[in-house]
């Protein structure tokens, strides 16, 4: 990874923690944020619109991105969802597929696209976001913890299929973060026990980093 500005891409950049990230890793990168809508324009910030989930649009996003940096170093996913619900033996279809799509698809779909742009820069870092839920199952979040399971052994997979590339391939695992949406989901709840999004983002950045360069195939636990 060379000293000059890294050209770093963040999914999901408009929501809670995907801000926090770039509050975090911005200064001294090249941003490229996508998310379903454009950003409005920043400085040094290419945003764009794409599905995470749709090849058509992930490959236009990336072929922008291409056209205007020639490479990517660092790919943080960010994008993913959550949702509760039905159990296990009356789950839909439906609900299924959208939480594969969401949290695993998605990650294959832009890695695929991405990592391409990044081999040709002798490797670089990805970071997915994970959940601590991904360790074992929950009454109504079957599907959830099934997507974000998934993920992890997309990350693992990744981290052997491309060891000794130069690349790093790990994810944060997050138990609850400290949202406005998970405060007004959990009104009850103690968020002084949840992960800050402050913390999140700096385990993120810390795993993009070259200080984390012998950290491969991980799952970084958070709160």
């Amino acid at each position: 990874m060379n000293a000059s500005p890294r050209i770093l891409v963040v999914t999901g950049a408009a929501g809670a923690l995907g801000q926090a990230v770039v509050a975090e890793m911005g200064p001294g990168t090249n941003l490229v944020l996508i998310n379903r809508s454009v950003s409005p324009a920043r400085h040094g910030v290419l945003s764009l619109a794409a599905d995470v989930t749709s090849d058509a649009e992930v490959a236009h996003a990336a072929g922008l991105v291409a056209k205007r940096f020639g490479q990517v170093d660092v790919f943080v996913h960010v994008a993913g969802g959550f949702e509760m619900g039905d159990p296990v033996h009356t789950l839909s279809r439906e609900a299924w597929d959208r939480m594969m799509d969401l949290n695993a698809w998605s990650f294959v779909n832009v890695a695929k696209h991405l990592v391409p742009l990044m081999r040709g820069e002798g490797g670089g870092r990805i970071v997915a976001v994970s959940a601590a839920a991904a360790a074992r199952g929950e009454a109504h979040k079957g599907a959830y913890a099934a997507s974000k399971a998934a993920l992890q052994r997309l990350v693992e997979s990744m981290a052997a299929e491309l060891h000794g590339e130069g690349f790093t391939v790990n994810s944060v695992a997050p138990t609850v973060l400290d949202t406005p949406a998970n405060r007004a989901a959990m009104p009850d709840a103690d968020p002084s026990a949840w992960t800050s999004l402050a913390d999140a983002a700096r385990a993120i950045a810390f795993l993009a980093s070259d200080a984390a360069r012998a950290v491969n195939g991980r799952h970084l636990v958070l709160g």
